[in-house]
């Protein structure tokens, strides 16, 4: 490395270093079908790792990113929330708008950047989230969807809803979910969550018939949602009870609970702050 390049990377990992005094946030939606979920991950291709990389060319300089929540491959957003610093140097005269038309042209063809708006310094994305709201779209339709296809669990056969609100009241308030996680990411981390609602809404989408799975909680473990809709799915098809779903969380076993519904139906919906 000659002398101009050594002083022009110390120039850059010094600068990267320099306190910002400016907090924006990001509102983005995605698809998350072509990604290996939202956390950047080395030599793939992440919503994480692809909106850094475009702010990366904006600013000229690598800049790290917080999420409200992350999601598994697989899973879409309508409002995730995205924090990062900047300031004036950054923005070099762009309006917000005009930056969050040069994000939409650089990132991938399937994430949608919302919105952007100023917060107080120092402002996170994931830390200062008050509560998380996901919706999983289960298609009840006797014949498979062609348009939520790829937006929904195709459950044929009926689902007993007036059950699995029984099974999902188990659920509500602070509890140790441990069973609704992946036993890998449960190790050593504390595991009690709070969910604050889960609710059923029927609602017709292009013509098919889709139940909607409202969870609301305070945050989430890896897979929980998904581990808490295949749950109560296996309560709506009659092959438990609703009593079932408090066994299954006082067990605190993964192997105790239902399936992990398919990735494809899970939206995260918004964040509360």
């Amino acid at each position: 490395m000659n002398t101009q390049t050594s002083q022009q990377s110390i120039a850059a990992a010094s600068a990267a270093r320099e306190p910002r005094d400016l907090t924006l946030a990001l509102t983005l939606s995605y698809n998350g079908a072509p990604f290996s979920g939202f956390a950047r991950q080395p030599g793939q291709l992440t919503v994480q790792g692809n909106l850094e990389e475009a702010l990366r060319l904006l600013f000229r300089r690598d800049v790290e990113t917080t999420c409200a929540g992350r999601t598994d491959a697989g899973v879409h957003a309508l409002g995730q929330v995205v924090s990062f610093d900047a300031d004036d140097a950054d923005l070099g005269g762009r309006s917000l708008p005009s930056l969050r038309r040069s994000l939409n042209a650089l990132t991938h063809d399937a994430v949608t950047v919302r919105e952007v708006e100023p917060k107080r310094p120092g402002f996170s994305a994931r830390f200062d989230a008050q509560a998380r709201e996901y919706h999983y779209h289960l298609c009840v339709d006797s014949t498979a969807p062609i348009f939520m296809k790829d937006f929904s669990w195709f459950v044929p056969g009926g689902l007993d809803v007036s059950a699995m609100e029984a099974g999902a009241r188990h659920l509500l308030g602070e509890h140790d979910f441990k069973s609704f996680c992946m036993a890998a990411s449960a190790e050593g981390k504390p595991t009690h969550r709070n969910v604050r609602e889960i609710s059923f809404h029927p609602e017709t989408v292009m013509g098919e018939s889709i139940l909607s799975v409202k969870v609301v909680g305070n945050a989430f473990l890896h897979s929980m949602v998904r581990t808490i809709v295949g749950t109560l799915v296996a309560v709506g098809r009659g092959q438990r009870d609703a009593d079932w779903v408090a066994e299954v969380l006082q067990a605190r076993d993964r192997r105790a609970a239902g399936e992990n519904a398919p990735a494809q139906g899970l939206v995260f919906w918004r964040v509360i702050y």
